[in-house]
């Protein structure tokens, strides 16, 4: 400590030498040992260096100023408050010195000070104190300055302290509003223009009554308008306001545009700009207020977007010769106007904030396109022949805008929809592309690269949205691209524009329509190749990828001769791929490239092509371009040319089969695809060593750790089995082996398992000894029968039983003579009693998979045995049974459906079970089959939609939604008609028909669905509890699946779905258990529902919804039971990423709720499960409040800072607030990783 002191006595004394070096190291020195953590000073020490440091904050040297003022930044936190305040005072008082030397170094040691407080957060006080001693000082200062410059310093200085820490100057907000608003009419400008920096940083965290106080100032001030000037600067005002704060001036709108629409008619250039700059920040802050206008607002920037009063457009077409003969054309013509200069006309200013304002109604007003391409599109395209630069860039990025608004979305959930009102607006586009292209043609041959840029940027927008919507325009654009890939002085950056346009280009049209511009486009594109510049290089190389494909389409007739082509592109191509020394990229690309060129025009390359593909073998070995190569050569293998490989195979092959073993899972998967292609294709010039030496290295592939690699890898051996029967018995172990162990894994399905089954066809039919059917068979069912006996150790996954049944049944269909024995078999020890029920599910499994494709009559026994089983002790026989009761009438409708009909009618006890056969039977069987049957199930089913039971009338209803799907035109209306039906149980099932009824693939109920889902929807107004249920059901499933379906209707069916959320008191009711009393809500599984439904509508239909009136609900869900809050804290993170704004206008009553079950602590005698709730939903309110956290600007709300701090300051929840970012932290990267 005593040296610590000594030390700085020393340099403190050095700080007064006369020698200006000894100063500025001494200073030096010192601000080092200030940047220690460790350094503590007394309370002697600190005294002496405050007061010396703001001494030589007057220093007559300029080194030694700046010094001390840097040293003021690590000084504050280490010495007492008062202090700080001390340092404050002096810095203020500085502030108002004659010396302007003084004042600036003042200025810059306050803001240094303010920016090393320590925030708010902390807890500490002393930041407190020191900003109100700074702001009081600064208050004074600009209300009684008379020099600007002093005026300036201290705005900014305000501003600074305010964006950091505006909620700690609460107290003194209303003094810096009166302090700030008369700095609006200052004669200086720059004034002005700080004043509303700093009210913009005040709004965020003033009361409401100081932001009405403000508005109210300047909404008077409006109407006043005393001078133009003044009007200017509350326009700006405003605008800064709403840029800063949009959901606080929502409120006000409707005062404030009026106003603003009054004066863009004022001849004042300069405050139209600002008007049209309000109007924007409007239109992206306050989207719901802003509605009502949006017409009003839209015709002015359509008048104003072509005000140019001082030009003269209209004899545009005939003058372009004459200007191109003479070059100074432009010149003479304005000089004649001699009162007038260019330099005077900021016309252009209220043009480009129209094009601003329009670019900004566009993308925020998806609903409004079909008006869009009515009025604002043909005006935006008359624009395009704009002289300024600036405003030609905006209004392109307005129109591009627009073009990205109509881009049809491109999801699932909107396939089936395509054939909606969606196309209206393309169609309209369509329309207009003529005129979109004569108004840009002869721009892309300008001079000028920023407009040309433009054009590219606008085109190739163009071709995304409407693919092939250029064809008949081609011979209009090519000159253009030439010109700019050969113009020399155009920039790196404009060639690879118009390379990128091209290759869209080319990958959007039919390949005919460029076949007349080949020998013009092709020249300039091999030069790109060649260039020296790597990113030109690159994109100029995919054009040729995409050229090849053009000038010789394999996959049809085309009479274009590519022969005299062929050179260029091969030799352009050729060195590239030679060379080592090229940026990575550009080697990927030359290899893709001369794949591609080798495949569409290898038999044109006689000579060159053994050399070539002696590269791509250098190439494969090496393991930055491995991959790419096993691409490359994946095509040229299956190219039609039939290309000869043969001389790099015997070399290619090892290589290829030790990739197999890389730990890199792209370039397996790449791998077994290339190796498949060569087996099918080139099967003749493949040695069995070669194939020995890939083989070896499957069966490591084959696990259930990774299903999509093992699927690829068996797909590759069915393929050698087809080709190869020979070498498939060396290796038969070992892969067998593993396949065995992934069919009895509970993960195997779909595709790997489809992969396995085929295998298995192709093996049996290799007629290998030691993998005949019989063999295959005991293997596959070996761990099952074991799994009977006692002491078997393994328990099998009731996924393995339906694995293995269904490649027995694969089996059994490949070798037809020994079927009949397999199910004499099965049947027997089904009836033996002594076999256990694992076997017995298997057999009856197996009984179900052969018997849905091959007719089972001969066997007589079947029914009785079936029968028998459904009073089987065991569930899973029982359902076994019925499953293989349903499957086996599939392949034999005419015997068994009569059968299973009459039973259903007659035995109520098997009732449930025989439903279930029944909706296999109509799951599976074709529609033609089933009509004859369907009015006799039809009437069975009808029967018993009734029923008490829910599970049965569950499956009654999957039969009746499935059964509708066969003829429904017939049979939707009688649905329809049912909802009338008295019994609440009868419209419950018909409901849930409907759900059935709906599938995410296309169909043709589709259009009968959408003219009468309506009336199936009025059930959510149902008196019963549970048809609402179901009701919801019914509309969930369909905003999930064919959003089509519903989206018109929902401004009918919303306000009952809302309603639905609401906590029902009479639903609510006392059970007594015992001593206890238990409340139980029997709405709450409405409420789920609705709430499920609302979530849903977020991802499917969010265009159609009143953001507002959604979040209401959201609200309320907030404050409801465990289960709801879950949901709507899921929900709330959604719509922190999809719609921020309307989140951030409704933050203060979000924050509420979630500061509420955050802070909520368990009754300390309370079960362990209570405690695990709680902190589940803790948890899932934390997720929400880190998306809340995500929202930009959000940090200024003034609730919101406050809770962070709250979160911050209480261990418990900050470290679980930590633990949630590192999980959310950890999410994108094993996406990534599994991306490869």
């Amino acid at each position: 400590m005593a040296s610590v002191s000594y030390h700085i006595s020393s340099l403190l004394e050095k700080m007064t030498s006369t020698d200006k070096d000894f100063r500025f190291m001494a200073t030096n020195d010192l601000m080092m040992e200030l940047q220690k953590d460790s350094i503590k000073l007394d309370e002697d020490s600190e005294k002496k260096v405050v007061k010396m440091l703001l001494k030589l904050l007057e220093d007559k040297n300029g080194e030694v100023q700046n010094l001390a003022v840097k040293c003021l930044g690590p000084l504050v936190g280490k010495v007492k408050e008062y202090q700080v305040e001390t340092i404050v005072d002096t810095l203020c008082t500085n502030m108002l010195s004659d010396k302007e030397q003084l004042r600036d170094i003042s200025s810059i040691g306050l803001k240094t000070v303010i920016s090393e407080l320590p925030p708010a957060s902390t807890g500490s006080t002393m930041t407190a104190n020191v900003c109100k001693k700074i702001t009081a000082q600064l208050t004074g200062a600009i209300g009684k300055q008379e020099d600007v410059s002093v005026q300036l310093e201290a705005l900014d200085i305000l501003s600074d302290m305010l964006s950091r820490l505006g909620g700690t100057l609460y107290s003194f907000h209303s003094s810096i509003l009166n302090c700030l608003l008369p700095q609006l009419t200052s004669p200086r400008l720059a004034v002005r223009k700080r004043a509303i920096i700093a009210l913009g940083h005040l709004v965020l965290t003033c009361s409401g009554n100081i932001f009405s106080e403000l508005t109210e100032h300047l909404l008077a001030e409006l109407k006043k308008n005393e001078s133009t000037s003044t009007t200017r600067t509350y326009i700006q005002c405003v605008a800064g306001i709403s840029r800063q704060a949009g959901h606080r001036i929502g409120e006000h709108l409707e005062k404030i545009i009026p106003l603003i629409v009054q004066y863009c008619n004022v001849e004042d250039d300069e405050l139209r700009e600002y008007c049209f700059q309000a109007f924007e920040s409007f239109v992206r802050r306050c989207p719901k207020e802003i509605d009502p206008h949006i017409p009003g607002v839209m015709g002015l920037c359509l008048k104003y977007i072509t005000f140019d009063p001082n030009y003269n457009y209209d004899n545009e077409e005939e003058e372009e010769e004459e200007m191109m003969e003479t070059e100074n054309g432009e010149d003479e013509e304005q000089e004649s106007d001699d009162e007038y200069s260019d330099d005077d006309d900021i016309s252009w200013k209220v043009r480009r904030s129209a094009a601003k304002c329009l670019e900004a109604i566009v993308s925020s007003r998806h609903d409004l396109l079909q008006d869009f391409y009515k009025t604002l599109s043909p005006v935006l395209i008359s624009r395009f022949k704009e002289r300024e630069e600036n405003v030609k860039a905006d209004i392109f990025s307005a129109y591009i805008s627009l073009l990205k608004q109509t881009l049809p979305i491109q999801s699932w959930l909107h396939a089936s929809d395509a054939a909606g009102k969606d196309d209206v607006p393309l169609t309209m586009l369509r329309n207009q592309v003529p005129n979109i292209v004569k108004a840009l043609h002869k721009q892309l041959k300008e001079k000028s690269i920023k407009s040309r840029q433009g054009c590219f940027s606008l085109l190739t927008e163009l071709a995304n949205v409407l693919p092939g919507c250029l064809a008949d325009h081609i011979p209009a654009l090519v000159p253009g691209i030439v010109f700019s890939l050969a113009d020399k002085s155009s920039s790196s950056n404009m060639r690879i524009d118009a390379l990128s346009f091209l290759h869209v280009l080319l990958c959007n049209h039919q390949p005919e329509v460029f076949h007349p511009h080949i020998k013009s486009l092709l020249p300039p594109v091999v030069t790109c190749i060649g260039d020296p510049f790597y990113k030109i290089t690159s994109e100029a190389l995919l054009v040729t990828q995409q050229l090849v494909k053009v000038i010789r389409p394999l996959d049809k007739s085309c009479t274009f001769d590519a022969k005299p082509y062929v050179k260029d592109l091969f030799l352009g191509t050729l060195k590239r791929l030679k060379a080592a020394d090229i940026d990575q990229e550009v080697k990927e690309r030359a290899i893709s490239c001369m794949g591609q060129i080798i495949y569409n025009l290898g038999d044109h390359l006689s000579t060159d092509l053994q050399p070539t593909l002696k590269i791509f073998l250098e190439r494969l070995k090496n393991e930055i371009t491995r991959l790419t190569t096993v691409k490359a050569l994946t095509s040229i293998a299956s190219s039609p040319l039939k290309i000869d490989l043969r001389p790099i195979l015997g070399e290619g092959f090892p290589i290829l089969a030790s990739f197999l073993r890389k730990n890199q899972r792209a370039l397996k998967l790449s791998t077994l695809t290339a190796l498949d292609i060569l087996v099918k294709n080139y099967s003749d010039s493949l040695k069995p060593a070669m194939i020995e030496s890939v083989l070896t290295e499957l069966p490591a592939l084959i696990t259930e750790n990774d299903m999509h690699v093992s699927q690829v890898a068996i797909m590759f051996l069915t393929t050698l089995a087809k080709v190869y029967p020979s070498c498939i018995s060396k290796i038969s172990g070992s892969v067998l082996a593993e396949i065995f162990q992934l069919v009895h894994s509970p993960l195997l399905q779909g595709g790997a398992l489809n992969a396995i089954i085929d295998f298995f066809q192709a093996l049996v039919l290799t007629k290998t000894a030691t993998m005949g059917y019989s063999e295959l068979m005991k293997q596959l069912t070996a761990p099952i029968y074991s799994s009977g006996s006692a002491g078997a150790s393994v328990t099998l996954h009731k996924q393995a039983y339906c694995s293995a049944a269904k490649c027995v049944a694969a089996l059994s269909s490949a070798c037809p003579k020994e079927a009949p024995t397999t199910v004499n078999q099965f049947i027997q020890e089904v009836k033996n009693p002594k076999s256990s029920s694992a076997v017995k599910v298997l057999a009856f499994l197996s009984l179900a998979e052969m018997g849905r494709t091959t007719n089972l009559s001969a066997q007589r026994e079947l029914k009785t045995v079936i029968l028998e089983a459904f009073s089987s002790p065991s569930e899973e026989v029982k359902s076994a049974a019925s499953y293989a009761l349903g499957n086996i009438s599939v392949g034999n409708l005419k015997e068994y459906l009569p059968f299973m009909l009459k039973e259903i009618g007659s035995q109520p006890k098997r009732q449930y079970l025989l439903l279930h056969s029944l909706k296999e039977v109509i799951s599976s069987s074709p529609a033609d089959g089933l009509k004859p049957y369907v009015e006799d199930i039809w009437a069975l089913l009808f029967k018993h939609c009734e029923c008490t039971e829910e599970g049965t009338r569950n499956v009654v209803a999957e039969c009746l939604g499935k059964l509708t799907l066969v003829n429904p035109s017939e049979l939707l209306p009688l649905l329809k008609k049912q909802l009338s039906s008295g019994s609440p149980h009868a419209r419950s099932t018909v409901v849930t028909a409907v759900k059935f009824t709906i599938a995410d693939q296309p169909q043709p109920i589709d259009a009968l669905l959408k003219g009468c889902i309506g009336d199936f929807l009025k059930t959510l107004q149902d008196p019963d509890l549970n048809v609402r249920r179901v009701a919801l059901a019914m509309f969930n499933s369909a905003a999930h699946n064919k959003p089509s379906l519903i989206r018109d209707l929902l401004n009918t069916v919303l306000p009952g779905l809302y309603n639905e959320t609401k906590v029902r008191r009479e639903l609510i009711r006392e059970v007594e258990m015992g001593p206890f009393k238990h409340t139980v809500d029997d709405g709450l599984d409405v409420r789920k529902a609705a709430f499920e439904c609302m979530y849903t509508l977020l991802e499917s239909c969010l265009d159609r919804l009143d953001i507002y009136e959604y979040l209401n609900h959201v609200e309320d869900g907030l404050k409801d039971h465990y289960d709801i809050r879950m949901l709507t804290f899921i929900m709330l993170a959604r719509l922190s990423t999809l719609c921020p704004n309307a989140v951030l206008q409704r933050l203060e009553r979000l924050i509420e709720p979630l500061r509420a079950t955050c802070s909520t602590k368990v009754k300390a005698g309370s079960v362990k499960q209570e405690f695990e709730k709680q902190d589940e939903l803790k948890r899932s309110a934390m997720r929400a409040v880190a998306a809340l956290l995500t929202i930009p600007e959000v940090e200024k709300s003034p609730a919101m800072a406050e809770f962070s701090s709250q979160i911050r300051s209480n261990p418990e929840m900050a470290s679980l607030f930590e633990s949630i970012q590192k999980d959310s932290a950890s999410l994108p990267t094993t996406e990534a990783m599994d991306m490869s």
